[in-house]
């Protein structure tokens, strides 16, 4: 067998704020909502909704606290400014640099969302998709 079995349709984050933390990722990644569920989840997602080629963010309500690094993160990338126009965006937007043992000679910014998510901001600029 040979191509592509599967893709990355959905990231799903639990939060204690939905409506918070949707708002800030529709910000950062230009998202829309999608979708409300009956249980406080909110789906967000490029304006072509799911199954398009960039996968949607779901984050369902979750009042338990968090234990430690997340074992998974989400990296972006600025498609429209260099990195550090970016990161003055992101800050602006309610991200703050968060420490997960970084040395300081990255050259991408770890950051954290309005809730302590952690994630990176990379380099390289990329074409809008």
């Amino acid at each position: 067998m040979t191509g592509m079995a599967c893709r990355i349709s959905e990231l799903v984050l639990d939060a204690a704020d939905p409506d918070r933390l949707a708002a800030f990722w529709c910000d950062v990644l230009d998202y829309v909502e999608l979708e409300r569920t009956d249980d406080g989840s909110i789906e967000i997602g490029p304006a072509a909704g799911f199954g398009s080629p960039l996968p949607t963010l779901v984050l369902n309500p979750n009042s338990a606290p968090r234990n430690g690094q997340l074992r998974l993160h989400i990296d972006v990338n600025a498609t429209d400014r260099d990195q550090d126009a970016e990161l003055e965006r992101l800050l602006a937007l309610g991200a703050v640099h968060a420490d997960v043992g970084q040395t300081g000679s990255e050259d991408w910014h770890v950051l954290a969302d309005p809730e302590g998510n952690e994630f990176c901001l990379l380099r390289t600029r990329l074409a809008p998709v």
